[in-house]
């Protein structure tokens, strides 16, 4: 890809690659011990993580060769099969329940996070949806409501896996889209104020939630109950103090802190490698939203509706869910089981977001070399 390379985002990669990077490294240092005591193998998980890394890698270099033409052809039959997906892992026999929620489709020997798909063919569906509605979604409420029809759908399946934490990021990503795609500031205001009566209502009657809001605004009220992930992870910021206890030397990830190689990773990180490491992961997430946006304005200034859409819509997603996993592990945010993005341990995150990055590339591509659009890259 010598001849293509120059034509990418350099910031944007660089973010990406050094995510990558650090995500390994903490994987491996965080997963070790669990690792050991579950399968004899102390780099069980970094090698997994290692080989959906290359998929990723290998995905993004196919979909980054592909027009976005294409992709908006097949939008909105991509969310049916997603919406199907996600019907097929409820069916019992079929999905894979893990700590009594439904959220994985086996495929041999991996295993589909379909909530992680469904992230990725909504934002193609409502950027498909605004390009052909151009211009109408300021003067028509139903145009604003129709999309969200099937996206609701989903979402109820969503919640009967239960994955509330993917919900929210779907439902709040796409409303952002819609706003940016033209929907008046009063109907916003009002789907706004819908999510947030429809997300109280869940809290109330589900019990389990209820109990983690209230764990998250006093953790220490019971900090060996519900309390106790939030609890260890604040222990692990705290020992971090400001250049960390050294890589490999966390005390936290020795079966005190539950999760730690996965949602909780940003803990040990911080642990680990203290403030500095912490503030250097903020910052690389930053460039890398900070990028998204500026290449979906560019795109929105060169006319191309459809490309700007998926580029606001993918840094949206990832800056928000990166935003609130790193609130979680802080204690700033209830408890939710979301990754962060491109450094959690698992495969069906690593391999969708390496995706959406080929997409976000492919949109800058085509926004400053306009014959790409009607062209594959030559190999």
């Amino acid at each position: 890809m010598s001849e293509s390379s120059a034509q990418f985002d350099s910031s944007l990669l660089f973010a990406t690659a050094a995510l990558m990077f650090i995500g390994l490294i903490m994987v491996c240092s965080a997963s070790i011990t669990i690792a050991d005591s579950k399968s004899g193998q102390p780099l069980f998980y970094f090698i997994r993580q290692l080989v959906f890394a290359v998929a990723g890698l290998g995905a993004a270099w196919a979909i980054v060769s592909v027009r976005l033409a294409v992709w908006q052809r097949m939008a909105p039959k991509l969310l049916v099969f997603g919406v199907f997906l996600l019907v097929l892992v409820l069916i019992p026999g079929i999905g894979r329940e893990v700590n009594g929620s439904s959220r994985w489709l086996p495929l041999g020997p991996v295993n589909l996070q379909v909530a992680e798909v469904i992230k990725l063919f909504a934002i193609l569906y409502i950027a498909d949806y605004l390009q052909r509605h151009h211009g109408q979604l300021h003067t028509s409420f139903l145009k604003v409501l129709a999309p969200l029809m099937l996206l609701g759908f989903a979402a109820l399946l969503l919640l009967l896996q239960p994955d509330m934490g993917s919900m929210v990021v779907i439902m709040s990503t796409v409303l952002a889209m819609l706003f940016l795609g033209g929907a008046r500031l009063d109907v916003f205001a009002s789907l706004i104020a819908v999510m947030a009566a429809l997300f109280a209502m869940l809290v109330w009657v589900a019990p389990y939630r209820l109990v983690r809001l209230q764990s998250f605004m006093d953790p220490w009220a019971d900090p060996f109950g519900s309390g106790f992930q939030l609890t260890q992870a604040l222990i692990a910021f705290g020992r971090g103090d400001w250049f960390g206890v050294g890589l490999g030397s966390s005390m936290q990830k020795l079966f005190y802190l539950p999760e730690a190689h996965t949602d909780f990773l940003y803990s040990i990180l911080a642990e680990e490698l203290g403030l500095i490491g912490a503030l250097t992961v903020i910052g690389l997430f930053f460039v890398f939203i900070w990028r998204a946006l500026a290449i979906g304005r560019a795109a929105e200034m060169a006319g191309q509706v459809f490309a700007a859409q998926i580029a606001y819509g993918i840094g949206i997603w990832l800056g928000l869910q990166a935003c609130v996993n790193i609130g979680v592990n802080m204690g700033a945010l209830p408890t939710k089981g979301l990754t962060l993005p491109l450094m959690s341990y698992g495969g069906s995150s690593l391999v969708i977001v390496c995706v959406a990055v080929a997409l976000l590339l492919r949109v800058d591509m085509e926004t400053r070399l306009p014959e790409k659009a009607s062209a594959r890259i030559r190999r």
